[in-house]
């Protein structure tokens, strides 16, 4: 999926990217790829993977969307 990175709390690691269709998912520095969690910024575009975790859609395999 591809996304945009709407909020980041950088003190507790984890933010929300809004997807294409417009709804919100959750995300963990965790679930990032090749990425450096305090390197990102809001309205960055992202691609990931959607699955259900215990407290509904996050998103894993976070990357930022490569341009070429």
């Amino acid at each position: 999926m591809k996304g945009k990175i709407k909020r980041l709390i950088r003190d507790r690691g984890f933010g929300f990217i809004t997807t294409e269709d417009g709804s919100e998912v959750f995300f963990h520095r965790s679930a990032l790829v090749e990425e450096d969690f305090d390197a990102l910024e809001e309205g960055t575009s992202v691609e990931f993977n959607l699955e259900t975790g215990p407290k509904g859609p996050r998103a894993t395999n976070v990357n930022t969307e490569k341009t070429e």
